[in-house]
């Protein structure tokens, strides 16, 4: 799903407006109806409400669904604040509200008084929108620090009032809304796919006020949010006349001494995705433990006995991933320089692959072309240099896979894969029980068995981090988040293709 800078909002607005047609105070209405809906499927119950509502198009939009819950008969009070003239539909909002319930808003334009209102209240902050571009003052600042004081639930229209769309460089994060809910209108905002807005945006969910789909269609964005119907047309179909041949060779380069369980991770997740053929390639002192264990691979032995020293990767290897428990060791150093200056066909560098490029970044540019790069945040700083945000992260990690010509697959909550186009992918599966060990290890392997079974890269890197985040998800069925292990979500593997079946 496509999503939009919120600075290209007010575009796709005005285009259902021209197009559907539609005037804006009915465009409003019908954001406003989407709310009220969205709002009585999460609070069924009937509890009292306060709307606090801005002189904008947001304080619009909450002045409308005012209106809405108080006909549900719903105990609401609203407060309208504003310091001048509200927008137009603002005001026209206003006097429908007036016109049909003339007792329940109150209006302040230059101090914020405390209202009196029960411990069971839910708060709506309909202040300011995703509009917004500095730091709150005055009344509407008093106003968010009286929200955050207190301990009622808070609901944001749209965007959480004083966070910005995008990046958010403010020094003066007191004067943002802390909501437990943010129903977002029509789309994600970048910035809620970023953790340290979480405090902000609470639990988020889309909105849909029905934007006119060509204007969907026609407004460029760099920016993809990846839900299953993304994913499902990607996925390949088995012909019943295959054989393991058709479904390639992946050759993993895992393990050192200690680390045999990067191998059996990788590996079993790399079969798990439908690759046809599995080898490791390890030092002797894991082959016992690898074959053990997972009998249907094949075991390559590196010359040397506790490390990877030297790897020759040949045609019948389909494809090849490298790095999983494999140390920084001088030799190993050495095994990436040589591996990198012959191989030419994209591959996945993953873990200690990343620690030795990080040490040595000269290697970077010997990396060809549509490879696939698995950091985490601090395998990224330490590649590309600290960044004092996610947002700047992923700036960076958008250009250097431009600059680089590879896909980074930037691993955290809504996973991000910089493409070389410069296109930005979100996922949308994954949970918290999927922090933990091994965890990267099983993304490698299906990365390295989506690319046997030959996907292109960027679809292979788009599936993988789907397929993954779904299993750890649909693993939960029989764990916890707290007690989730990475074989789980390799487990769970089966059902998350079947899904996609159903």
């Amino acid at each position: 799903m496509k999503f939009f800078a919120t600075t290209q909002i007010r575009q796709l607005d005005k285009y259902t407006i021209e197009y559907e047609p539609i005037t804006s105070i009915d465009l409003m209405e019908r954001a406003a109806d989407a709310l009220y809906t969205s709002y009585l499927e999460t609070f069924p119950y009937q509890r009292p409400v306060l709307i606090l509502a801005g002189p904008g198009n947001n304080g619009g939009d909450a002045l409308a669904l005012a209106r809405m819950l108080l006909h549900t008969r719903l105990d609401v009070k609203v407060i309208l604040l504003h310091a001048d003239k509200l927008s137009k539909d603002c005001e026209t909002n206003r006097n429908r509200l007036v016109e049909m319930y003339p007792d329940v808003l109150t209006e302040l334009s230059e101090k914020f008084a405390v209202p009196e209102i029960t411990n069971d209240t839910i708060i709506i902050d309909g202040l300011f929108g995703s509009g917004i571009n500095r730091i709150l003052t005055g009344i509407f600042a008093e106003a968010v620090k009286w929200i955050n004081r207190s301990a009622y639930t808070v609901v944001a229209i749209d965007v959480p009032s004083g966070l910005l769309g995008e990046e958010n460089p403010l020094h003066e994060k007191s004067v943002i809304v802390q909501a437990d809910y943010t129903f977002s209108l029509q789309c994600p905002k970048l910035a809620f796919l970023f953790p340290e807005n979480e405090i902000y945006v609470g639990e988020w969910k889309m909105v849909d006020i029905g934007i006119h789909p060509a204007a969907i269609e026609e407004t460029e964005s760099d920016f993809y949010y990846l839900e299953k119907e993304d994913i499902a047309s990607l996925i390949k179909k088995r012909s019943k006349f295959s054989h393991k041949g058709t479904f390639g060779h992946a050759l993993i380069v895992a393990g050192s001494k200690g680390m045999s369980g990067a191998s059996v991770l990788a590996a079993k997740a790399a079969l798990r995705s439908g690759a046809g053929l599995v080898t490791i390639h390890g030092p002797e002192c894991n082959r016992n433990i690898v074959q053990t264990i997972i009998p249907e691979v094949i075991f390559q032995s590196d010359y040397a006995t506790d490390l990877v020293s030297n790897v020759e990767a040949s045609e019948k290897h389909n494809a090849i991933a490298i790095g999983p428990g494999i140390g920084v060791h001088a030799e190993t150093t050495e095994m990436l320089k040589n591996f990198l200056k012959k191989q030419h066909k994209p591959c996945v560098l993953d873990a200690d692959a990343l620690n030795i490029l990080s040490q040595h970044k000269d290697l970077l540019k010997l990396i060809p072309e549509n490879s696939i790069l698995t950091p985490h945040p601090k395998e990224f700083d330490r590649l590309f240099g600290p960044s004092i945000s996610t947002y700047e992260r992923m700036k960076k990690a958008s250009l250097a896979a431009q600059d680089l010509e590879l896909i980074i697959i930037l691993k955290g909550t809504y996973t991000i894969i910089a493409t070389p186009d410069a296109k930005l992918y979100f996922n949308s599966t994954g949970n918290s029980g999927m922090a933990t060990a091994g965890s990267g290890d099983v993304l490698t392997g299906i990365l390295v068995g989506l690319l046997a079974q030959g996907y292109f890269p960027e679809d292979a890197a788009k599936t993988a981090v789907y397929l993954h985040g779904l299993a750890g998800d649909l693993a939960l069925e029989t764990q916890s988040e707290e007690s989730l292990m990475s074989g789980d979500t390799i487990a769970a593997l089966g059902k998350a293709y079947q899904s996609f079946r159903k």
